[in-house]
């Protein structure tokens, strides 16, 4: 699934070709797959530590491998869009239990690297997407990114039937909040649609929904025998609130910088695809190298302060990208990326691994599809400030070459936004005292 999405950068300008969608749509590409994933991810979640994480998992494997051949053959981007929600569904379901499947079958002191591991997989898997990407765009079309995805599929599927002999249904015995998930999807959905509409009318309105459905959806779930959320496991849980919030920040202020750099390479730099997955690919193998040893870190130090430091290599390397030029030395660029990797490694495992050791184990499945929620939300987020830049200052076209000017000016402008964004999340990851037993009731 991250192969999935990342491999997709590289193939936006050829997409947009073939199936003539402006600069805003290419933007929907990425977001029409993370906004329902943002919306399902905790329904879901708490849904596989009812009825079985193991077969949750394995619903979402099949389902995103279908939905990857069907965007294959797709004739028209309105059909893509509405794939790539499926395939968002699909994601949910993945993500939801992932790793609390994970940390049900490891002790506490191997966490961290079990974790590490985890994130050094999806690294190396988003690493390959523009390197894969770009020579499959390049040789093949980018339609063969979805048929290499959804062959992929399948032999997940084989290892889950195979291998994967346990199922773990810690919360079986309670019931599913169905009017808690439609409000909750009602808030997220007008939560994210809103920051991709601003700074339209549209945007404020859906921003506004969201955010009373939101305080709709607390008010619910504190007055509900099984909420669809605990409500007093993020409230009177600090260690597991603030790092969330650190998740959140971080993911919507770096998400879209692969996005953007894909755009500045081809479009002002003048790169094919698969020239541009060659310079993108040193950040995600770095991360990939990285994360392992990040995560065995946070087993023996304190992981809460390896993450802050993560984030504040980050704010460096964000502040660097606002002074891009249509000059800048690729050894320099390359650099950037290479330290903004090992911020990334620094930050994400220990960060998960802190969200993780912070709850109960019949909360495991919540607090995976929760830590799931705020990386989408944040993408989300991201992806929305991105495709706000992008009509401010290029408008609904198609991108060509002769917007060089004023695509250098939406990046700068888009990364600067980025590093204000971060520097909040420093603060954020900061603040938190870790405690290494859950401590919500």
């Amino acid at each position: 699934m991250p192969f999935s999405g990342n491999s997709i950068n590289l193939a936006l300008p050829a997409i947009a070709a073939d199936l003539q969608m402006d600069a805003v749509s290419l933007g929907w590409v990425v977001t029409a797959m993370m906004l329902p994933s943002a919306i399902f991810q905790i329904p879901l979640g708490k849904l596989g530590d009812i009825i079985g994480r193991k077969r949750l998992l394995l619903t979402g494997v099949v389902l995103f491998s279908a939905a990857a051949a069907g965007c294959a053959l797709v004739t028209a981007g309105a059909w893509l869009l509405v794939l790539r929600a499926v395939q968002g569904v699909a994601s949910a379901m993945l993500f939801g239990v992932s790793m609390a499947i994970i940390t049900s079958v490891f002790p506490p002191q191997e966490r961290g690297k079990a974790l590490g591991i985890n994130t050094g997989f999806v690294y190396f898997s988003l690493a390959a997407g523009p390197f894969f990407g770009g020579m499959l765009t390049h040789y093949l079309g980018w339609r063969s990114i979805f048929w290499v995805t959804a062959g992929a599929g399948l032999v997940a599927v084989a290892g889950i039937l195979l291998f994967m002999k346990a199922e773990w249904t810690d919360a079986k015995d309670e019931r599913f909040d169905w009017r808690g998930t439609l409000v909750y999807a009602v808030a997220i959905t007008g939560i994210v649609y809103g920051f991709a509409k601003l700074p339209a009318t549209v945007g404020f309105s859906a921003l506004a929904v969201g955010l009373v459905a939101l305080a709709g959806f607390v008010f619910l779930e504190k007055r509900h025998t099984t909420p669809l959320f605990n409500i007093n496991m993020f409230m009177g849980n600090r260690v597991f609130r603030m790092s969330l919030v650190a998740a959140l920040i971080n993911y919507a202020a770096t998400f879209a910088v692969g996005f953007m750099l894909s755009l500045y390479l081809q479009y002002i730099r003048g790169f094919d695809a698969q020239q541009a997955g060659w310079l993108l690919l040193v950040q995600p193998v770095f991360m990939a190298v990285f994360s392992p040893l990040a995560g065995r870190w946070s087993d023996r130090y304190n992981a809460g302060r390896i993450a802050t430091v993560g984030m504040a290599v980050i704010v460096v390397c964000l502040a660097l990208l606002i002074l891009l030029t249509p000059h800048t030395p690729l050894p320099l660029l390359i650099a950037v990326l290479l330290t903004l990797g090992m911020g990334f490694a620094l930050f994400s495992s220990p960060n998960v691994n802190v969200i993780m050791g912070s709850v109960e184990r019949r909360y495991l499945g919540l607090a995976s599809a929760t830590a799931g929620t705020m990386r989408l939300v944040g993408q989300a987020i991201s992806m929305g400030i991105t495709m706000m830049m992008l009509s401010l200052f290029i408008g609904y076209k198609q991108l060509a070459a002769t917007d060089s000017v004023a695509l250098m000016r939406c990046l700068r402008y888009a990364f600067a936004v980025f590093t204000l964004i971060c520097i909040l999340g420093v603060y954020t990851s900061a603040v938190r005292k870790e405690n290494r037993q859950p401590v919500c009731e």
